[in-house]
């Protein structure tokens, strides 16, 4: 669904109301995002194909399952057509518990894996976080796998989304008891198919998030594109496959954009720094990766790609 910033294109075909769906249309760009500045100043070649094609492969999989989703068809070579609901002001306590037919403002992720990068390592070194928290029994290494799916809530619609308790997150959600046991009903679903899927072809699917909305009559459904490298933290033999390739080469040459003092400076958004371009040498090489996952992920082939093997050593040639 439409959240800040965005890499996808929204085109509304017919808005919303409180007692009817729209209809939506998102085209994948080629566009990505880091540390949510928004989009980076580069393009990918293939990546919104090759995203879009992995969403689409992901919709069918959870309606095979029983698993409800806002998809409505593929518009190649980029583009899905959708169910589309009312979106919330952010902020807003608008939300009546029982209403249907919007965006509900909270995503919740799932963590199987803890891999360089994710931001648990972070939290419990600044004590944001506590092993127990997490289910841990003491602090984990980098790349420690959980023995069960750890459930975390987060807002979705504001500049920086935050970590919340379950407690908050139904409040902001405005749903009942029973819808929100199935969206965590959902998730760990979501998770299970998509992370059975990934164990097949060869990839680990460390973690990732899901994102609903209500239906008219109120039924939870998954929305937004599950499983795909900008929601999910794929790894092939140890190296990402996504974006945090290229947070990591900001970070390490210290070019991070600093969002978070930027907004608690009170900075308006038009006045903050331009990140810096990536090498030229990356465009090409994240392009392989992209579509060699997109390949791999949904088994076809429709580009001169090489293998997610070989698209993974090169990556880490680059980043050495």
């Amino acid at each position: 669904m439409p959240v800040l910033h965005s890499t996808k294109n929204l085109e509304i075909i017919e808005a919303p109301t409180a007692t009817r769906t729209g209809i939506g249309i998102f085209e994948y760009t080629d566009h990505y995002t880091v540390f949510h500045y928004g989009r980076m100043p580069d393009l990918i070649p293939g990546k919104g194909e090759a995203t879009c094609r992995m969403a689409v492969f992901n919709f069918l999989r959870l309606h095979e399952a029983g698993v409800p989703t806002h998809f409505r068809r593929f518009i190649a070579p980029n583009r899905i057509e959708f169910d589309l609901a009312r979106v919330p002001d952010p902020g807003s306590e608008s939300l009546i518990l029982g209403t249907g037919n919007y965006l509900i403002p909270v995503q919740i992720l799932f963590r199987n894996e803890l891999p360089q990068g994710s931001s648990i390592h972070r939290r419990l070194a600044t004590g944001a976080l506590t092993p127990a928290d997490a289910g841990l029994r003491g602090t984990p290494v980098v790349g420690e796998k959980l023995e069960q799916p750890f459930l975390e809530y987060a807002t979705m619609l504001e500049p920086v989304n935050r970590y919340i308790s379950r407690a908050e997150a139904q409040r902001l959600a405005g749903v009942n008891d029973e819808q929100f046991q199935t969206m965590d009903k959902f998730t760990l679903k979501v998770n299970e198919i998509l992370s059975g899927h990934a164990r097949e072809v060869g990839l680990s699917h460390c973690d990732g998030k899901v994102e609903f909305l209500t239906a008219r009559d109120g039924a939870i459904v998954v929305a937004d594109s599950p499983g795909t490298p900008d929601e999910s933290r794929l790894m092939f033999h140890g190296v990402h496959c996504g974006k945090q390739v290229l947070r990591n080469w900001y970070v390490t040459h210290g070019l991070e954009v600093p969002v978070n003092q930027l907004i608690a400076d009170g900075i308006p958004r038009h006045r903050w720094p331009q990140p810096a371009p990536l090498p030229p040498e990356f465009l090409p090489v994240m392009s392989d990766l992209y579509r060699a996952l997109s390949q791999t992920w949904t088994g076809d082939r429709l580009w001169n790609a090489p293998t997610l093997r070989a698209a993974t050593q090169a990556i880490a040639r680059l980043i050495r």
